[in-house]
């Protein structure tokens, strides 16, 4: 069920008796991949872009208003090879996509749709051949908070406009020659000390495109927080991008970066109330 809280501002074709009305979705990965599906049984073409048809699409109730509560919707489908691959889900690749549902007239594809729902994907589950997806309404972003709490630690990712650290030199280019469990070994090592809470990104083959975190080096071996469900054969091209252990110490003495620290080091934490006189 779908209700709409501004029907008087609704198109002619939105009016008539008989309504030939489609679902359809439009999804932008963060990598900027964009598919469309439509719940019609023909394929439509929207606006330029194709809408596959995937009549195992459907969305749950959901009812829109002009408050400001945050609103959600499950959505789920089946999983299709040319569109939603089952490997994309396992690998996150949907995780976050930017989402926008609406309805047309699937005799005048072109005619005004009405935008049900717009946001971004949450966690994205998969149940043998069909998957289900929570949509997070734009209202959402009015939960965080409006200023940042204090912390000892820097608040900043490393390279991004408050930290202001250049990352084109602390980028680097390697191939992937070993895996063993989450330790992967590169053809040479990175300066010692830099890939510690960095990124490896791969460049190629069935988890191009995807990220991992480093959680720690050893000369040329690192050791990932995670793996991509598949990989293709070795060796493999990656991007490295060094990491930050958000210390002070660390952006004054490595990065002669201390001036644009994000945070605060030296404030007194809740452990000071805890004290003792003279212990």
């Amino acid at each position: 069920m779908v209700t709409w809280s501004g029907m008087a501002a609704a198109p002619d074709w939105l009016r008539g008796e008989l309504i030939a009305l489609t679902w359809c979705w439009r999804l932008t990965r963060r990598d900027g991949v964009t598919i469309g599906l439509t719940s019609h049984d023909r394929d439509l073409v929207i606006a330029g872009l194709p809408y596959r048809a995937a009549p195992g699409m459907k969305p749950s109730a959901i009812e829109t208003s002009d408050s400001l509560d945050v609103q959600t919707m499950d959505i789920e489908g089946a999983i299709a090879s040319d569109a939603i691959a089952a490997e994309d889900l396992d690998a996150g690749r949907w995780d976050g996509a930017d989402l926008v549902l609406f309805v047309t007239d699937w005799t005048d594809p072109e005619a005004a749709p009405v935008v049900v729902a717009r946001g971004s994907l949450g966690a994205v589950e998969r149940h043998g051949t069909a998957f289900a997806a929570e949509l997070q309404g734009v209202a959402r972003m009015l939960d965080r908070p409006v200023c940042p709490a204090t912390s000892p630690s820097c608040r900043a990712m490393l390279g991004d406009p408050a930290c202001r650290v250049d990352l084109a030199p602390r980028t680097h280019a390697r191939r992937v020659v070993a895996v063993d469990g989450r330790s992967v070994t590169l053809d040479s090592p990175v300066a010692a000390g830099a890939m510690a809470f960095g990124e490896l990104v791969w460049l190629e083959g069935a988890a191009c495109g995807l990220a991992s975190p480093v959680v720690s080096e050893d000369g040329a071996v690192l050791t990932l927080a995670e793996m991509p469900p598949r990989l293709s054969a070795l060796p493999l091209r990656v991007r490295l991008v060094e990491g930050c252990d958000k210390q002070l110490s660390t952006c004054r003495d490595r990065f002669a970066n201390a001036v644009n620290f994000r945070g605060e080091a030296h404030l007194p934490g809740n452990d000071l109330l805890t004290r003792y006189p003279g212990g």
